[in-house]
């Protein structure tokens, strides 16, 4: 936001040198970030946070500097003059639209265009806008001073009179004063007539109707537009613009008709006609603003300071809140309907200190603290992460938003059509060299993000690209509004999926050592048919882990193999035993036997796996897989061997040959029984 010294001066006496405005303004939150001189007249830039919408204006920053200095503040009363006949009854105002709350009009008859006095055209030459002519120069010179943005209509090119406001038609062109002509989308707001669009809400106006040489009736519109709409809008089209900066922050609806009243003050000292009585204000009323009390001893408690209760009563009122009571103990006062940011004590708490100056802060002030609580959710977090960096891998950090291909590539958990998003991401994936469309839908999964950064690193010869992201995806439900957010682990490697498996096997046991995964059949198509599948633990669903298929290296444009795998966080967070717990372990020797089974290929090893573990009984200690492999001429057609180790061992006693014989007899029978297993002898 760029204020002129002698535009500010109008309101406050700047009796202080530059350099010490500048060093309190930004003290006080209005970072300087520098200044030049425009035709004898000081350009000052400040950085406006978007939580301050009401210092992008003149009067906001001369507020700000009121206070401070402890100066005066003046601010202009617009009193014009009015002729006896009604606006009403030449206008009329209709809100259609969701995106528009408030919508006021003004008239003015007889006006004639041209160029703007010198002192106003120096004025907005300071602040790096153009001038256009007396009218247009008018709306703009009380948006740069107030932050509220206006607009000025021919009002002879609207057809009888009525303003509409509505949503856009589909694909409805638009000509801007731009003179570019704009194909709009149903969620646009525009200002119309009955037969055109002449101007999109909150952005910019329109060709059809704008101020020309020609113009005597002027139609002055301030209006209150959604600001999620606006941005939408100006981001959709490219069409950025001052009034869409301010539009996007959140402007003071209460000062709707002070900036009308002020422009046609404005527009009566330098182009001349009559402005008609009253004003034609349609939608909503301004929102009560909150009321806060503020607890004096607070100030002490996160300031480390005392503070006079005196003080933090003016202060607070000079900043423009309405004090109610105030005492020794405690001020409650009414936040102004400019600062929509004061809501709690503590924002109070944030105005007296900043007024009062954190520079005045001693370094060594005491504040008391409370060690803080780390949620069940970080705790669990922390332990993933700590087994997944201490396996080699690192962690990154992906768009939320991906490509039609690639979302439809892989959802395992939901079948629902995946959110669009309205504002497309642009950037790397946007120019990506394989051709994969417009980046507009949220993630129902973390891994094509995942596998897009794995080829990001191929394509720069990085050798290990082992990756992990925890983030939330985006799971529509059908007939609400909200999706379902849960908290995803998505892991990549370009290792095996066994080794994939004991990682994902690792992180189970850091969580919860008693627990152990299984993995049942998953279809689904980014995975090869003959390592995939459904990651479960303790009867729930836990994930999914596969190796990529050909196919699927292929749509994300990978070179070398790669295995992934995505884990609901949520099933580890209510598995978790973040208390460490002591448990006895045998003291008597262990004893391993190794079993070679041939088996159908339809036999999954979980199955034989459970049959075994079944079937050993609790001296069963471990089950571990060892190889698969196929022999057609000496074992047949469709036949497999599966070769295992298990280990035996007794909490009581050591355990005898004759003991692990039965054991072993009964795995081989049920094995036998369950799934015709023959042993190799």
């Amino acid at each position: 936001m760029i204020v002129s010294w002698e535009w500010l001066s109008q309101y406050v006496d700047l009796k202080m040198s530059h350099d010490e405005l500048v060093d309190r303004l930004t003290m006080s939150g209005l970072n300087h970030e520098g200044t030049e001189d425009v035709d004898g007249d000081k350009a000052i830039d400040l950085e406006v946070t978007s939580n301050r919408p009401d210092c992008l204006g003149h009067l906001g920053v001369a507020r700000e500097i009121s206070v401070l200095f402890e100066l005066p503040l003046n601010t202009p009363d617009p009193q014009p003059a009015v002729t006896d006949r009604s606006a009403a009854d030449y206008c009329q105002v209709e809100i259609q639209s969701p995106h528009c709350y408030r919508y006021t009009a003004r008239l003015i008859h007889g006006a004639k265009i041209g160029p703007s006095p010198d002192w106003m055209q120096k004025r907005l030459k300071a602040v790096g806008c153009e001038s256009i002519n007396n009218v247009v120069d008018c709306t703009n010179y009380v948006m740069f001073e107030c932050g509220q943005p206006l607009h000025a209509f021919d009002f002879e090119k609207i057809k009888d009179g009525k303003i509409i406001v509505r949503n856009a038609g589909d694909k409805e062109e638009f000509p801007a004063i731009d003179h570019k002509t704009y194909k709009l989308d149903e969620q646009m707001c525009v200002i119309a007539d009955a037969d055109n669009a002449l101007a999109l809400g909150g952005v910019m106006g329109g060709v059809d109707s704008e101020i020309s040489d020609a113009t005597t009736e002027i139609l002055v519109e301030a209006a209150y537009f959604n600001q999620l709409s606006v941005r939408r809008t100006a981001r959709s089209l490219n069409l950025q613009s001052p009034s869409s900066f301010r539009f996007e922050r959140d402007v003071d609806s209460a000062q709707l008709d002070w900036a009308s009243r002020r422009c046609c003050e404005l527009i009566l000292e330098t182009a001349g006609g009559v402005l008609l009585e009253g004003v034609v204000d349609v939608g909503d009323r301004p929102k009560t603003p909150p009321t806060i009390t503020l607890r004096l001893s607070q100030l002490k408690r996160v300031l480390g300071i005392e503070i006079p209760a005196d003080f933090s009563a003016k202060v607070l009122a000079e900043l423009g809140m309405e004090v109610k009571e105030s005492d020794r103990e405690q001020v409650t006062v009414v936040a102004p309907s400019w600062r929509n940011d004061l809501t709690r004590e503590v924002d109070l708490v944030e105005e007296v200190g900043r007024i009062y100056g954190f520079e005045n802060v001693p370094d060594d002030a005491a504040v008391p603290m409370a060690a803080s609580f780390k949620q069940k959710t970080d705790r669990v977090l922390d332990k993933v992460r700590d087994v997944l960096t201490a396996g080699g891998f690192n962690e990154a950090l992906c768009p939320s938003l991906i490509p039609g291909k690639w979302s439809d590539s892989f959802s395992p958990w939901t079948d629902q059509p995946a959110i669009r998003s309205s504002q497309p991401m642009l950037g790397v994936l946007e120019k990506a060299s394989q051709n994969i469309g417009t980046v507009n839908l949220l993630r129902r999964s973390l891994v094509p993000s995942l596998l897009e950064a794995r080829r990001i690193n191929e394509a720069r010869s990085n050798q290990d690209i082992d990756l992990f992201e925890t983030a939330k995806v985006y799971l529509p439900v059908a007939g609400e509004p909200i999706p379902y957010q849960p908290t995803m682990l998505a892991i990549v490697t370009g290792k095996d999926y066994y080794t994939l498996k004991g990682m994902v096997e690792a992180i189970v046991r850091r969580v919860d050592p008693m627990q152990s995964v299984s993995v049942s059949k998953c279809e689904l198509d980014l995975f090869d048919v003959s390592r995939r599948g459904t990651l479960e633990v303790a009867g729930k669903r836990l994930g999914f882990l596969g190796e990529v298929s050909k196919s699927g290296r292929k749509l994300y444009g990978l070179r070398s193999g790669a295995t992934v795998a995505e884990i609901d966080l949520a099933v580890l967070e209510e598995l978790a035993i973040l208390i460490p717990q002591h448990e006895d372990q045998s003291p008597f020797p262990p004893m391993a036997r190794d079993f070679n089974f041939i088996v159908e290929d339809s036999v999954h090893w979980l199955d034989l796996e459970g049959t075994v573990r079944e079937a050993g009984g609790e001296l069963v200690e471990s089950i571990l897989y060892r190889e698969t492999f196929r022999d057609p001429k000496k074992d047949g057609e469709a036949k497999k061997r599966l070769l295992l180790s298990v280990v035996l061992r007794s909490k009581d006693s050591t355990l005898t040959g004759e003991q692990a014989d039965d054991v072993c007899n009964r795995i081989i029978s049920s094995c036998g029984e369950k799934h015709s297993a023959t042993l190799v002898s």
